[in-house]
């Protein structure tokens, strides 16, 4: 089970600051530190929290539509993977391992960004919050991911880089591959505390 950003593509820096840009982009001065709180969030979260703090009225598919909008072309265009990736696929496909993605990105975004890399054929299914109704603070996007792989839990590994996502998947009964990603340089010690293996790129993985 494979998150994407941070894991798979090399894309967190966009997310990094969108939270307080979308809200720029309105004439609304977001609090101190808002990309940092969002960072454990889906966006349907995300879009719950502009309604509830800042009175934002929307929809919240109309909120989604508009932080989507503003990177949504970065996935089609010019998104890479990261280093590893491909030849870690393709190593897995071989072995007959199988694979799917588990995000917090929304899927027409996942499938754009796997697609123009060349990946997207690789995973069996894309399991997003959006779609399952719960953010990665929840275990309910890995489990129905294990459901779809039907394998041993005890067998399906999980490559995640957020720190939180990397707790719940652990908590949850999985083995955890904790990926180093510079958007969480501060938070190295939690991901390494929690996960079951750790690499500084998936390069490094090792039979």
């Amino acid at each position: 089970i494979f998150d994407l950003d941070g894991t798979l593509l090399d894309s967190m820096y966009l997310w990094d600051t969108i939270g307080e840009a979308y809200l720029v982009n309105r004439g609304i001065t977001p609090e101190p530190g808002l990309n940092q709180k969002f960072k454990t969030m889906s966006i349907v979260q995300a879009a719950e929290y502009y309604r509830a703090v800042y009175g934002i009225t929307d929809e919240i598919q109309s909120i989604i539509d508009g932080v989507n909008g503003m990177i949504d072309r970065f996935y089609r265009d010019s998104v890479k993977t990261k280093p590893g990736v491909l030849r870690l696929l393709e190593r897995f496909r071989t072995n007959g391992v199988k694979m799917c993605v588990a995000t917090a990105t929304d899927r027409y975004m996942v499938e754009a960004g796997l697609k123009r890399n060349g990946i997207l054929d690789y995973f069996c299914e894309i399991f997003t919050c959006t779609e399952v109704g719960f953010g990665k603070d929840s275990p309910v996007i890995y489990q129905k991911a294990l459901q779809t792989l039907d394998t041993r839990q005890a067998e399906t590994l999980v490559f995640e880089d957020a720190p939180y996502a990397v707790q719940t998947a652990k908590a949850a009964g999985f083995p955890v591959v904790g990926i180093y990603e510079e958007a969480f340089k501060t938070e190295q010690q939690q991901v390494k505390e929690f996960c079951d293996y750790y690499l500084m790129s998936l390069e490094d993985w090792k039979d």
